[in-house]
């Protein structure tokens, strides 16, 4: 359909990068070579490694960019909101599309194709000369228009109506409002309008909450209308099949290019358990998850207004991610790392961990306070000696049965998803050579193999994989947070430089354990030291990238206290809660200072 050249389209076009510095005239000879076209939610734009064809604008609605897991399903890089240019760099440069581009609800879209682009440039050659210049600009400049705006538009669907959908829609609109508006429209005051109602009210407000208290056709609605579907359960009843199926249909008329997997409809589904009366219900989330087919959707916990302020904040992309790295006992300035943010207001939304950075952060995603934190920490790694039981080193130096006795202790038989605060800790999958990202599953099991230093502790043998240190491979795992939208990212690197020396010259240890070995043993690095290095090593180089993803990165001090000093409990706290207090001071100061 051609476009008539109306002051809402010239000022939609007068607002974009690409063409916003183009005349009256020369805008409405652009909109003349454009087509409009609408796309059911679910419907695609166009296919990763497809040839670039056109460049498109969306008018209203949102659509989203997909790339394809290694296990097949999709993930979501990002969401084009309206007012959003795609397809420039591919138009100019001739290279295919890196990303899949769907419509995640009802959208409009303006195409201008690539004849009609170089019709333009033969009318108009400097005006379009400057359009290609801001898409080299984005090529040349690494911007692959790769998506990161958080979603707008959001429909809460509860199980069935003995959830308060209306509470929970009400204290979610309130948190969200500290961004923008929020419109929450019910079937009360959605009922009977038409698409360009709708598109007008998300034009007015920052996010629109879509709530189902209405019937089927209004529920599918909302459905069709929202960025992300929010799934209200309760937790305290059995999991059970959703009530209605919650994927779209294939839609009649659309191309059928790719695999048939590559259209599937694929919103963000976010699964909020209700615990009534503030009563964590344990195991809940792992039933809810399992019965849903939730996969790798996210799952939240509400019982109180502050969690509700938590989903708010990683829903709209002001939430902040804390990423802890391995490093044995320096791992305890980590301890004063969390104490110091507390005091400063900083509220963490999510916690990513490294062998004993995920032991720490498993108590942070568990919402001990600081003194339970102290306690617990002290009575399990420094009175309790994980590493004291050794044995013959057929596997490794310990047998890792007190360890393991340990972070059952201290942890509880509950699952990843039973932590109030979102929780992932890595380790290393030997069996297939890659970095393994545990969000779910037993707590103590997947913080057993986080810590598996090679050689000191035995490796975690599950599923017939072996999971050893995620430190070996990733020791500052700030890089699978770059699926997510976080306004910030705190990062705390306890490594130290480690420099292995020897002060004797040998190929060969002495055969037996005499009294001038005894007394010259410190000229020979320890067996406990030997390995720990070999085994981190290799992470070292990944790091130094790893650390340009935080927007604050931490960096205590640690270079007085050894890999194994668990004796120095209280004093490693000290450094990391000075460290962190002084940077954020620094951080305020510079602030105050900006004009």
């Amino acid at each position: 359909m051609d476009l008539p050249p109306t002051p809402e389209l010239r000022a939609l076009l007068a607002r974009t990068e690409v063409f916003g510095h183009l005349k009256a005239n020369q805008l409405d000879a652009l909109l003349a070579e454009m087509a409009w076209l609408w796309l059911p939610g679910g419907a695609p734009l166009y296919v990763r490694g497809e040839a670039a064809a056109a460049l498109y604008l969306l008018k209203s609605g949102s659509l989203g960019a997909f790339v394809p897991r290694r296990n097949g399903q999709l993930r979501l890089l990002g969401v084009f909101p309206a007012g959003s240019t795609l397809g420039e760099i591919g138009l100019i440069s001739g290279e295919p599309h890196t990303h899949s581009v769907r419509a995640l609800r009802d959208s409009e879209v303006l195409c201008l194709s690539r004849a009609g682009f170089e019709k333009l440039t033969a009318q108009h050659p400097l005006a379009m000369l400057g359009a290609a210049r801001v898409a080299v600009a984005h090529l040349l400049g690494g911007a692959r228009r790769k998506p990161t705006s958080p979603p707008r538009t959001f429909a809460i669907l509860p199980f069935d109506a003995g959830i308060d959908v209306g509470g929970f829609a009400r204290g979610l609109q309130r948190q969200l409002r500290a961004w923008g508006g929020c419109t929450l429209i019910d079937s009360e005051l959605g009922c009977h309008h038409d698409t360009d109602w709708f598109a007008a009210r998300e034009a007015e407000a920052r996010f629109v909450l879509y709530v189902d208290d209405g019937d089927a056709t209004w529920q599918r609605l909302c459905r069709r209308q929202a960025d992300v579907l929010l799934l209200l359960v309760d937790a305290g009843r059995p999991a059970s099949a959703w009530p209605y199926h919650l994927g779209e249909a294939n839609y009649p008329g659309t191309p059928a290019r790719g695999s048939a997997g590559e259209y599937t409809h694929h919103r963000p589904r976010h699964l909020i358990l209700h615990h009534p009366s503030g009563q964590f219900v344990y195991g809940a989330a792992h039933a809810w998850r399992t019965t849903l087919d939730h996969g790798e959707g996210y799952s939240h916990h509400w019982r109180h207004a502050a969690d509700i302020a938590r989903i708010a904040r990683l829903l709209a992309g002001h939430s902040t991610a804390l990423v802890l790295s391995g490093g044995g006992a320096r791992g305890f300035a980590q301890i004063g790392v969390i104490q110091a943010l507390r005091e400063t207001g900083i509220k963490i939304d999510t916690v990513v961990g490294t062998s004993i950075g995920a032991i720490i952060g498993a108590g942070i995603a568990y919402e001990w306070d600081d003194q339970k934190m102290r306690e617990a920490y002290r009575r399990a790694l420094v009175d309790g000696k994980p590493l004291g039981d050794r044995t013959l080193p057929l596997v490794a130096l310990t047998r890792g049965g007190r360890t393991t006795r340990l972070l059952r202790e201290a942890f509880g038989e509950i699952d990843i998803e039973d932590l109030p605060i979102g929780f992932a800790c890595i380790s290393a999958d030997l069996t297939l050579g890659t970095t393994a990202v545990h969000r779910t599953g037993l707590l103590w099991r997947w913080l057993r193999a986080s810590g598996a230093v090679p050689g000191i502790l035995p490796p975690l043998l599950h599923g017939r994989h072996v999971y050893v240190d995620g430190g070996v491979i990733n020791n500052l795992p700030t890089d699978i947070l770059t699926d997510e939208i976080h306004a910030q990212v705190i990062a705390v690197d306890i490594s130290a430089d480690d420099p292995l020396s020897a002060g004797v010259d040998e190929a060969a240890s002495p055969p037996l354990v005499t009294r001038w070995l005894q007394r010259h043993q410190h000229l020979r690095p320890s067996a406990f030291a030997t390995l720990v290095r070999a085994g981190m090593v290799n992470s070292e180089i990944g790091s130094v990238q790893r650390r340009k993803l935080a927007n604050l990165l931490l960096r205590p001090d640690m270079q007085r206290i050894g890999l194994f000093d668990w004796h120095e409990f209280d004093r490693a706290i000290e450094i990391g809660y000075r460290c962190t207090r002084d940077a954020l001071r620094g951080e305020a100061s510079s602030t105050q200072q900006e004009p």
